[in-house]
């Protein structure tokens, strides 16, 4: 008689795999040293046994509940998402479930989800948000590991995982003078926020490395919006001064600048190449043209992040400080001839 599917043992995936009960643990539970035909042999056989494991069972036996807690401010989602879909595949090996909570930028919120994810027990937490500005830290008398990604602790013993800006728009302002521009213009967003600043650093590292001058000698700085884009992009024209490059701090500025671009008759990419930042696909691709963009590898950052917390789950130490991750640029239309 055939088992229901709810039925299946450690044992009947041991039978089929042709090993222990013991190896069949260690290969699930991803522990022991076991060669890789075995541990494959017996993932088939689980799979197709449709073998669950019993995750109480595991938990009363470890002192684990598996699972990890997100505590974001990011209520639309935009970073978050991307970021916690590197998490999952970091964590989703590992059977651990992930339970997000949105602070909304109020401490006192925060702190309540923090007592509750605490209260369920998880076994760490990933602190993330809409920005890489420092943030305060959680605390260091917390009974779980906590690791930041893109939101970057006031802490310099915390984890923070980010992205690295200056890096960034070197490759953005590389690029253009790859390309062939030598005016090239930087349109961002608040300096007062951490991204902000380094990127323009990098933007007079990768001008000052060619040789070329900043138009206008300064970035111009405004709001993270279209509307902005388009009024720097009108306060470019007007100047007088000749360039034929823009960088533009975010996607959503850069949209502005290419809107007004257009408007005004000025041919792109052929008179002047643009140049995002966020690679926001359902932004940069409804762009016209398609916009050039740096992709902050918001999902490599949630993997990494996650990686981090979870050797540190395993009883690993964790590492301190910031730890940059690289960003790529991901080329269209608005910079490169069709």
């Amino acid at each position: 008689m055939t088992k229901r599917r709810g039925t299946v043992t450690v044992s009947d995936v041991a039978a089929l795999a042709g090993v222990s009960p013991g190896t069949v643990s260690k290969a699930l539970n991803g522990n022991g040293q076991l060669r890789r035909e075995t541990r494959q042999r017996v993932l088939d056989a689980a799979q197709r046994l449709g073998f669950q494991a019993n995750l109480l069972a595991r938990s009363l036996i470890d002192g684990r509940t598996y699972t990890v807690g997100v505590l974001t401010t990011d209520s639309f989602g935009r970073f978050t998402i991307p970021v916690m879909l590197g998490a999952e595949d970091a964590l989703g090996a590992g059977q651990i479930s992930v339970l997000l909570c949105d602070g909304r930028g109020d401490p006192i919120r925060e702190q309540h989800y923090l007592r509750t994810l605490l209260g369920r027990r998880v076994d760490g937490i990933i602190v993330t948000g809409r920005a890489s500005d420092p943030r305060p830290s959680l605390g260091r008398d917390l009974p779980v590991p906590v690791v930041y990604a893109l939101a970057q602790s006031e802490d310099p013993e915390d984890l923070s995982v980010v992205h690295d800006d200056e890096q960034g728009a070197i490759l953005a302002v590389a690029h253009l003078i790859a390309t062939g521009r030598r005016r090239i213009a930087h349109v961002t967003g608040p300096e007062r926020h951490l991204a902000t600043r380094h990127r323009i650093a990098g933007t007079r590292t990768a001008l000052a490395d060619a040789g070329a001058p900043l138009v206008l000698g300064q970035p111009l700085v405004g709001e993270w919006s279209e509307r902005w884009g388009r009024e720097a992009a009108t306060i470019l024209m007007r100047s007088g001064e000749p360039f034929d490059g823009v960088f533009c701090g975010s996607d959503q500025i850069a949209r502005g600048v290419l809107d007004a671009l257009r408007e005004a008759g000025r041919r792109v990419p052929e008179e002047v190449g643009v140049v995002g930042v966020d690679n926001w696909e359902v932004m940069a691709e409804a762009s016209r043209p398609p916009l050039t963009t740096v992709d902050l590898n918001l999902s490599e950052l949630g993997h990494v992040a996650a990686t981090k917390l979870l050797r540190a789950i395993e009883g690993h130490p964790l590492e301190q400080g910031v730890r940059r991750l690289p960003c790529r640029l991901v080329t269209r239309h608005s910079t490169e001839m069709a």
